[in-house]
């Protein structure tokens, strides 16, 4: 019974790591985007 429960828990942090992961790499996306629009209206006032 305690293998079962081990085992259950290992797959749903597991679950929940690739998640996280999913997760940052979009917030990394977001912030990307808007470092290159920041430079974009930096470069088009000049």
């Amino acid at each position: 019974m305690a293998r079962w429960v081990a085992a259950l828990v290992l797959l749903a942090s597991a679950g929940t790591m690739l998640s996280a992961c999913n997760t940052v790499a979009g917030a990394g996306q977001d912030v990307s985007s808007a470092g290159h629009a920041v430079t974009g209206a930096a470069e088009n006032a000049k």
